[in-house]
């Protein structure tokens, strides 16, 4: 075990099981949003009354919720937004994360005891506007993707201290700068724009020419494949976390609010240990069995690399069961409530994600066959509710 590396996690949360699942697995904030002004409008996210349990089963945890409000704003939003504001502000979420002027100063008047956050969405890169946020009254903010280490350690030293620096450390890119894209909407209507948390992600398409007047069609492809001109890979900075810390880093994000409960808890599992002082090597293995595209280190370490499309999406486990309730069991074993999300035969061998071990395994005791329905199984060692099992893809 090495030095715990002291960046705050800060874990997606796109719907009430997801926050469960970063919390139970080792988030010390976790970031959510309401029904509008979100930039994952395709979540489920959080009603006003979810928002406020949301905000009182956190609290109750000792972990922080942090609302996003970050997308472009036209007069009809803003003018809806101090009613937000002022529920998010009696719910006692701990920061609401803004990219628009406007709502900084919305914030700051109906939200003032709430902390401003700047978005990534503001694309900030340089010290004079980190430090002219915080003139306007903001705590922190969300480094834009495009940086290096480098950049962001000379930031770090041109700035406050009380200035707080946030970055992504995990998940999908943007082939523009932090969303500030027309494609989508250009493409498939002003419903589907990637500034109000609609993007379609046409970028990640392939595309073809076609000869106007035959109406004949010829692929794009390089060396015979199709080619994702606009695609980028994956972020993953598991192996890095030291450096992001001493290039002045105080929070790592984790992105992924329009994924499921499984990505929720293994990708936040994965970090804690690292950030916990373990090897990073072990829980690489473990994030390339989540669904995701090619990794790389984003700008990092220099310039991104680009996903051909030869590649697409990867994933090899599935998740086949959370744990509701435990009873131990005399001799070293335990009853467990499960309740089946995929099915699984008797004899196959699960895979149990837990906060504080590693991954254990177990050949599956009796059949998890009907989704929803709660089985009693016998296992070897204790588990917790919100513990996870899962299966290896055939």
């Amino acid at each position: 075990m090495g030095a715990a590396i002291p960046m705050e996690l800060l874990a997606p949360a796109g719907g009430v099981e997801q926050l469960r699942e970063a919390i139970h697995f080792g988030a010390d904030a976790v970031y959510l949003a309401g029904r509008r002004w979100g930039m994952r409008a395709g979540s489920r996210n959080f009603s006003d009354d979810e928002l406020a349990q949301a905000v009182a089963y956190a609290h109750a945890r000792s972990v922080a919720v942090h609302v996003t409000v970050n997308t472009v704003m036209t007069d009809a939003d803003a003018d809806a937004l101090p009613a937000f504001l002022s529920l998010v502000a009696e719910a006692g979420a701990d920061a609401v994360i803004v990219a628009d002027l406007g709502a900084v100063a919305l914030a700051r008047r109906y939200a003032p005891q709430v902390a401003v956050h700047v978005s990534t969405q503001a694309s900030v890169m340089s010290a004079v506007a980190a430090e002219e946020y915080a003139r306007l009254g903001a705590r922190r903010v969300v480094l834009a993707r495009e940086m290096t280490l480098a950049q962001i350690a000379g930031l770090r030293r041109r700035v406050t201290r009380d200035l707080e620096l946030e970055a992504f450390a995990h998940g999908s890119m943007c082939m523009a700068y932090s969303g500030r894209c027309l494609l989508s909407a250009g493409l498939m209507g002003s419903g589907r724009s990637a500034s109000h948390g609609a993007c379609a992600q046409p970028c990640r398409w392939a595309w073809s020419l076609m000869e106007e007047k035959s109406g004949a069609t010829l692929p794009v492809e390089q060396d015979g494949h199709a080619s994702y001109m606009l695609s980028s890979n994956d972020l993953c900075m598991i192996e890095h976390l030291g450096e992001l810390r001493a290039a002045g880093v105080d929070a790592i994000k984790l992105e992924g609010r329009a994924k499921g409960t499984y990505y929720a808890a293994a990708v936040t599992n994965s970090y804690r240990h690292v950030l916990d002082g373990e090897a990073a090597g072990p829980w690489c293995r473990e994030l390339d069995l989540v669904s995701h595209r090619p990794y790389s280190t984003g700008f990092y370490l220099g310039e991104p690399q680009q996903n051909p499309g030869r590649v697409g999406y990867r994933r090899e486990r599935r998740l086949v069961g959370v744990v509701e309730r435990v009873a131990p069991r005399a001799k070293g074993s335990w009853v467990v409530g499960v309740r089946c999300r995929n099915r699984a035969e008797a004899g196959a061998v699960v895979e149990v994600l837990s906060p504080g071990y590693p991954v254990r395994s177990l050949a599956l005791p009796a059949p998890l066959v009907t989704n929803g329905e709660i089985y009693q199984l016998e296992l070897p060692f204790a588990v917790e509710p919100l513990d996870l099992l899962c299966a290896r893809e055939r």
